[in-house]
């Protein structure tokens, strides 16, 4: 009877133990696949944060941007060097040779294994036209910029199209007159009965012109400028017309309203440099101009600015000059004299023109040598601001300095300019500038704006000596 009954409890306790035994496998295996998975994705986690982590240092020192160069300091860039990256960081995070004494001491629970790690999609600065670099640019500066400048900008720009600042005389019409009143310059008129009595006319803007013709820089600076030049041929501006640039495949920012273009236009006007604000040695020294003008050397672009000034000048000073009653009259009076009452009225209207357009324009080089002295200019003028007599714009004697301080600064008309420049090519030359001046800097002569990657979505298949596979599937941006 006792033999049975031992029998009894030696089956009952192998059938328990059977199934406890299954349940504990049951548990064990839970455990090992749902730690390899959770072991999987931190190893794929840390693995990306390891690649964001490589952001490209000079690119954030000079211009505040956060991107991964996908050349790495190498001549060639593309997706597989970050891949490479990537597989060798999860690698290294799976791996358990690190632990002491390993080999004799430790089993690896999981025996995890990178097979793959695929870029399934990057977003790249220059991708959209530039339009991921603008929206990188504008969140570096948005928390910092105050929107009543974007109130005042606003203002101007309506200013100048109310008035139509920036069409300024046509050249044509300019010459036309001039060679009308030439037609009679040094010649002698009688104008009375009396033959001893002559009158000789003069162009009365003779000597203004032989200023004008000096060229605009010679008159509104004394400094010595930058004679700085950039080969443009191998940038991204001019590889994004050939179609030979890298194009990524996530989701573009949208930043084409006015508010971000304002914010990217100070971004700009913060990181880069402009004829009175130069903080280093860069490719070009007047890095704003270049934006607007888009020529190869800093003089042209300086001189292309200067001329854009005087001519937004000379209109907005003409504009003045014909509401002004006082100073219509002084025109007329001169025109009168030089042309005589009674002997050539027909030509009045004519000198009375180029009177008027040569006293804006004496006007325009007074306000632009303000600027270029780090003076501030109003956009319409009233007759407090205005500063030159016709004696002096008609003689030539342009040799003040600028001292205003109300109004707008020379960098405020850069702001207007940009405004009034096409996005899209502002966009291509500001990014010009900063492929040219990251490549002055040591180990970066291969830096392509281009390979640098701003954002990743990544593909990781992992694997376990113990049959399981997992895949993640990440996304990341700065």
């Amino acid at each position: 009877m006792m033999k049975g009954r031992d029998a009894y409890l030696t089956v009952y306790l192998t059938l328990c133990l059977t199934l406890i035994l299954s349940l504990y496998l049951v548990l064990i295996d839970g455990a090992r696949r749902n730690g390899a998975g959770l072991e999987a994705v931190c190893a794929t986690e840390a693995g990306l944060q390891s690649i964001m982590a490589e952001y490209h240092r000079e690119l954030l020192e000079q211009y505040n941007l956060f991107a991964i160069d996908s050349s790495y300091g190498t001549p060639v860039s593309g997706r597989k060097n970050t891949e490479a990256h990537l597989m060798e960081y999860i690698k290294t995070n799976l791996s358990i040779h690190d632990v002491f004494l390993a080999d004799y001491l430790y089993r690896d629970f999981f025996g995890l294994h990178a097979d793959d790690a695929e870029l399934t999609g990057v977003s790249i600065l220059t991708d959209g036209e530039g339009a991921v670099f603008r929206d990188r640019a504008i969140e570096a500066v948005k928390d910092d910029v105050g929107l009543h400048l974007l109130e005042e900008l606003e203002e101007w720009m309506q200013i100048i199209e109310v008035n139509g600042l920036e069409a300024s005389v046509p050249e044509e019409e300019k010459r036309e007159i001039d060679e009308k009143i030439e037609e009679f310059n040094g010649t002698e008129i009688q104008i009375s009965d009396d033959e001893s009595t002559y009158v000789q006319i003069e162009n009365p803007t003779l000597q203004l012109e032989e200023k004008r013709h000096l060229g605009i820089l010679s008159l509104v600076t004394d400094e010595e400028l930058s004679e700085n030049v950039i080969n443009t041929e191998g940038l991204i501006q001019n590889r994004m017309k050939q179609g030979t640039i890298n194009h990524g495949n996530m989701a573009l920012p949208d930043c084409n309203d006015l508010l971000s273009r304002f914010l990217f236009q100070e971004y700009l006007l913060r990181y880069m440099d402009f004829f009175g604000d130069i903080q280093e040695e860069d490719a070009l020294q007047y890095q704003i101009e270049y934006l607007i003008v888009g020529k190869d050397s800093d003089i042209d672009n300086l001189r292309s600015i200067a001329n854009r000034i005087s001519i937004l000048r000379e209109a907005a000073n003409a504009a003045y000059l014909l509401a002004d009653k006082e100073k219509r009259l002084e025109i007329q009076g001169a025109a009168t004299l030089v042309c005589g009452a009674f002997a050539l009225p027909e030509l009045i209207p004519l000198v009375e023109a180029a009177i008027l357009l040569g006293w804006a324009y004496a006007e325009s080089i007074y306000d632009v040598k303000s600027l270029f002295s780090g003076g501030k200019i109003p956009l319409m003028k009233d007759k407090d601001s205005w500063h030159y007599s016709l004696e002096s714009a008609l003689t030539g004697e342009l040799q003040d300095n600028g001292q205003e301080n109300s109004g707008l600064a020379y960098k405020d008309y850069l702001r207007i300019f940009m405004m009034l420049t096409n996005l899209d090519l502002l966009t291509a030359r500001a990014m010009d500038m900063v492929e040219a001046d990251i490549r002055l800097t040591d180990e970066n002569r291969n830096f392509r704006l281009d390979a640098c990657y701003d954002g990743l979505e990544v593909s990781v298949g992992i694997s376990s000596s113990f049959g399981y596979k997992f895949v993640i599937e990440r996304e990341r941006t700065y």
